[in-house]
């Protein structure tokens, strides 16, 4: 019998926020242990929580961006259990009635656009981090409080790569969405995942087992790699697999077992009596409705359409955002926005990436920190957007060469000068009268007489040396296809 995966994930994700969820410590990684606390963040008797609006805000612009209903009320519950990284004992958390529900993400994979149902993105609070070393533990409380959103995926999911495909895709459109700087490094971005097995063609689901707190989306590809088989193999030897929790231990590649059975009756849910319910205003949220941004794919797929450009350069463009706005201010309106595209990313990018090497060992030369250095941005370049447009037009109109175009680029770039004042400056210009160009032809089968005979033998590839040398006898200036014709017409006589 063949089986198949159901997977769902919960996606827990730090919120871009400058202080916590309850109180005004600073929202900030790699801290002293235990500095960015409070008395209410520690969980001291007697204090009192008070909500951060924009972690609210950031919320419901998630659920906005995932197609999701907001609900008119939502509230806080108390979600009890006793472990040494909650102070309280308990977690703030969005239960039965959270601030966004429904909703979906498409995304790309395998040369097509999947989608996978959200179920709810709920606010909650992050909890402390605890270390073990070799005799005794210890708990940092500088990431509790923090704010959390957990996006909780329905079983849509049906392998390690799709996954893999919807977590890159969901942090794509955090990222952008400037919900979460979603740095995984930080711990900024962490995943469950739920996984089972059934029958191919089979509706019910097999027993959950829950995989927790993996900190890579390969991770989860990893551990899926290896829980799926499993499963599989111990319904098809006659075994029977009860809901549980596990662990992914990423050094041996294997899951663990930790407890089994765990259902939300087990956290003792109850209405936080400390906070009121939330009930946003239309106005509250057309508010955080301005802040909408395009998702990823509708940008990869409007560059597609609107520069008609291939999938790979709408790739660039649609993860490099200060790239692509740039090139659309630059292509609106042109003619040959392909042609812009190449410039941009095959010339400025890598010219501005030298730039700022240069720039980085400069200033390191000088002491200053990383965090004190000045990058040159696109913002910042000295030619104007038209310059690229018009060094795109001397090349189509046969003005000059691409190599050429390659030296006035540079030029360009370091100067500011625009492209055709550069051209006349220096008498650019492409040579495309056949006379001149026979002379240079003749000079170079003269001094070349062996890859000359070799093309007249059959080589053809001699051909394109010959052409390299008449290219070198007129400085670059001779145009190409001419050179071609004409060389080829004098060796085969």
């Amino acid at each position: 019998m063949e089986y198949e995966a159901v997977i769902g994930l919960e996606t827990h994700v730090q919120l871009k926020t400058k202080s916590k969820m309850w109180c005004g410590c600073a929202n900030a990684f790699g801290a002293s242990p235990n500095t960015n606390v409070c008395p209410v963040c520690l969980g001291m008797p007697g204090v009192l929580p008070v909500p951060n609006e924009e972690a609210l805000r950031l919320t419901v612009l998630t659920g906005l961006l995932l197609n999701s209903e907001i609900p008119r009320r939502a509230k806080f519950d108390r979600k009890n259990y006793f472990y040494p990284d909650m102070p309280k004992n308990y977690q703030l958390t969005q239960y039965d009635q959270p601030s966004t529900l429904g909703g979906y993400l498409d995304f790309e994979f395998e040369g097509g656009i999947q989608r996978v149902r959200i179920t709810r993105a709920h606010l909650e609070e992050d909890v402390g981090k605890s270390t073990h070393f070799d005799r005794h533990s210890g708990v940092d409380f500088n990431r509790a409080g923090v704010p959390l959103l957990e996006i909780v995926s329905e079983p849509d999911i049906t392998s390690a790569d799709m996954a893999q495909a919807y977590l890159n895709a969901l942090k794509d459109v955090l990222s952008h969405g400037g919900i979460s700087d979603c740095d995984m490094e930080k711990g900024m971005v962490r995943c469950d995942v739920n996984v089972s097995v059934r029958p191919k063609g089979t509706s019910e689901l097999g027993a959950k087992i829950e995989i927790k707190n993996m900190n890579s989306f390969s991770g989860v590809r990893r551990a899926l790699d290896y829980e799926i088989p499993r499963q599989i193999a111990v319904v098809q030897g006659g075994g029977k697999l009860i809901q549980s929790t596990r662990r992914w231990d990423d050094i041996a590649g294997i899951t663990e077992e930790m407890r089994t059975k765990e259902d939300a009756h087990d956290y003792r849910y109850f209405p936080c009596p400390d906070l009121m319910p939330l009930e946003p205003s239309d106005e509250w949220i057309a508010g955080v409705r301005a802040r909408m941004v395009e998702l990823p794919l509708a940008r990869k797929q409007r560059f597609m359409r609107d520069y008609q450009l291939p999938a790979g350069d709408a790739e660039i463009f649609k993860n490099d955002l200060a790239l692509g706005d740039y090139f659309e201010g630059v292509a609106r309106g042109a003619k040959s926005p392909k042609a812009i595209a190449n410039w941009v990313i095959n010339n400025l990018q890598a010219r501005l990436a030298e730039a700022n090497d240069r720039r980085v060992a400069e200033q390191s030369a000088m002491g200053l920190e990383a965090e004190d250095q000045e990058l040159l941005t696109l913002a910042a370049l000295k030619f104007p957007p038209v310059a690229i447009p018009e060094l795109v037009g001397l090349v189509e109109s046969g003005k000059i060469s691409t190599k050429i175009a390659q030296d006035v680029f540079a030029e360009m770039f370091e100067t500011g000068e625009q492209p055709g004042a550069i051209v006349e400056r220096k008498g650019l210009v492409q040579v495309s009268d056949s006379g001149a160009i026979e002379v240079f032809c003749d000079q170079a089968i003269a001094a070349n007489p062996g890859p000359a005979a070799d093309f007249k033998a059959g080589k053809v590839a001699a051909l394109n040396f010959l052409k390299g040398q008449v290219m070198k006898l007129s400085k670059g200036k001779a145009n190409p296809a001419l050179v071609g014709d004409l060389l080829e017409r004098k060796l085969k006589g």
